[in-house]
């Protein structure tokens, strides 16, 4: 009976130490398993680590660039607001000066209607002048003549006084008034032979001589 315990015993020892031996070399399996596993997952870690720091630094230049776009962004939005209202005032100053160029017509048309007028006038004024002198001229022709008819009849007056002044020549006068009396003293009578022709209301226009 204890022969076969013995070996049962031994039976039973011999499979644990198979076990064992076994199982140690599947754990030994499993660790060299596990350490490969291990270094993979290291060095893949070095490898995320290194792609991690890798796209911090992509992110960081991608963050300046970013805040660099944002400012030039930020610089273009407040040069188009400064460009807007620069085109605003010069679309108030177009408009302006359309309407100062549009007045300046209004007053080019005007003085142009103005000159137009006054120009007319200045021929009128013209041919007013040319007539006034030609009225002077006949009026200083006029006056030339008066002039002269005045001179003949002043020295004729001296004359007719100086015969009334000589007792003789008035006795002589008196003679012929009595026996060849005079005809009735008229306007006609008065202005006969002195080229002057009267008017009936008074006034008179010297005739040149024949």
């Amino acid at each position: 009976m204890k022969k076969y315990l013995s070996i049962a015993l031994a039976v039973v020892c011999t499979a644990l130490v198979i076990s064992l031996i076994v199982i140690k070399r599947g754990d030994d399996a499993q660790h060299e398993n596990d350490t490969g596993a291990i270094a993979d997952f290291s060095n893949r870690l070095d490898s995320a680590q290194s792609q991690i720091t890798a796209c911090n630094g992509t992110i960081l230049v991608f963050s300046n660039s970013l805040n660099e776009s944002q400012s030039e962004s930020l610089t273009f939005s407040n040069q188009l607001i400064e460009a807007e209202s620069t085109n605003a005032l010069d679309a108030e100053q177009i408009t302006n000066l359309n309407l100062q160029i549009a007045e300046s017509a209004s007053e080019n048309q005007t003085l142009d209607q103005r000159i137009m007028d006054l120009t007319n006038q200045m021929a009128g004024l013209t041919q007013q002048i040319a007539l006034t002198e030609t009225n002077l001229e006949h009026a200083n022709q006029n006056y030339a003549l008066l002039e002269n008819r005045l001179r003949r009849d002043v020295a004729e007056r001296i004359v007719v006084e100086r015969k009334f002044n000589n007792f003789i020549e008035l006795r002589a006068q008196m003679q012929k008034l009595k026996e060849h009396p005079a005809e009735v003293i008229s306007s006609d009578s008065i202005y006969a032979g002195l080229n002057v022709e009267v008017s009936s209301n008074g006034a008179f226009v010297v005739m040149p001589p024949d």
